[in-house]
């Protein structure tokens, strides 16, 4: 999945916190060799060489995944799209780029995008994708399902207590040795040595999105890699959005989501789930809290 996955356990001694250690990562390869867009053998990749020609039939476990990732793209109105993948990659964000794309361009680049055409056949699990080009990618929801899974195993082997990291997506369950909470520290991306939060997590996920580390300027304005799958353009308006929520894929789809929304749209979505909540910040720094968030004044 092109990420970096830290494992923490409370187990009662070294060699056996290795061993489920070991039995997580073998859990985050087996997803990431089934929703892997890299590995040409993989039901995903088939699934897109088959785009225009004919349905491809899947695992279970995959076709609920797909289900599940169109059920979040209606939720948010198309701000999350796993079909986002056709996208051309016209945006560049490794220093090589000093102009704009043009319009045609990225009209251009986002034809094939759509999550509303995507085929799904319930009686033989197979999936479909109607257009030539069109591709299926879960960049914005793996991670966090990935974790999730992991955890999961876990916990069937009664490990009571941990935390799965999958670049910055929390995922916990349980409490720290000493009987604590596991806490997360939300930084300010205006200042990353700054701590302005403080939160507990318990049996809980915590994801954010962030326009702070890959961006570029160009005319004075910056644009993010987070592109609204809508128009083919970077969203401009947020700096970063974390959303807590009971998994980490859930977590993981919102957190972009509601990015791509903006603050006014993204918080009242948040404010009409359960079990939601988020922080966002926009690009004058201003922090803007969902209605069920409570901070720390003192941080």
């Amino acid at each position: 999945m092109g990420s970096r996955f830290e494992i923490t356990v409370v187990a009662n001694d070294s060699s056996q916190a290795a061993e489920f250690v070991a039995l997580a990562v073998t859990e985050i390869r087996r997803i990431e060799t089934l929703i892997s867009s890299w590995d040409s053998a993989s039901q995903t990749s088939l699934i897109n060489l088959s785009a225009g020609i004919g349905p491809v039939k899947v695992d279970p476990e995959l076709y609920d995944l797909i289900e599940r990732s169109i059920r979040i793209s209606n939720l948010t109105d198309g701000a999350f799209d796993i079909t986002y993948a056709a996208m051309d990659k016209i945006w560049k964000f490794d220093g090589s780029m000093t102009d704009l794309p043009s319009p045609e361009l990225v009209a251009a680049s986002v034809k094939q995008v759509g999550y509303k055409r995507v085929m799904m056949n319930k009686t033989d699990h197979s999936v479909y994708l109607p257009n030539k080009g069109m591709k299926i990618g879960f960049g914005a929801i793996g991670k966090g399902y990935a974790a999730d899974k992991a955890k999961a195993l876990l916990i069937e082997n009664d490990v009571k207590s941990g935390i799965i990291n999958a670049s910055g997506d929390m995922n916990t369950w349980g409490v720290q040795p000493d009987g604590t909470e596991w806490k997360v520290a939300i930084t300010n991306p205006m200042n990353k040595n700054k701590v302005f939060a403080l939160l507990p997590l318990y049996n809980r996920a915590v994801v954010t999105s962030g326009n702070y580390e890959k961006y570029v300027i160009i005319g004075g304005k910056r644009y993010t890699h987070i592109i609204d799958p809508r128009t083919g353009y970077p969203v401009t308006e947020v700096v970063s959005a974390t959303v807590f929520a009971p998994s980490a894929e859930l977590a993981d789809a919102l957190a972009t989501s509601v990015f791509v929304m903006g603050v006014e749209a993204g918080i009242d979505r948040v404010n009409q789930l359960p079990e939601i909540e988020c922080i966002m910040i926009d690009n004058n720094g201003k922090i803007h809290i969902s209605e069920n968030i409570k901070l720390d004044s003192k941080l």
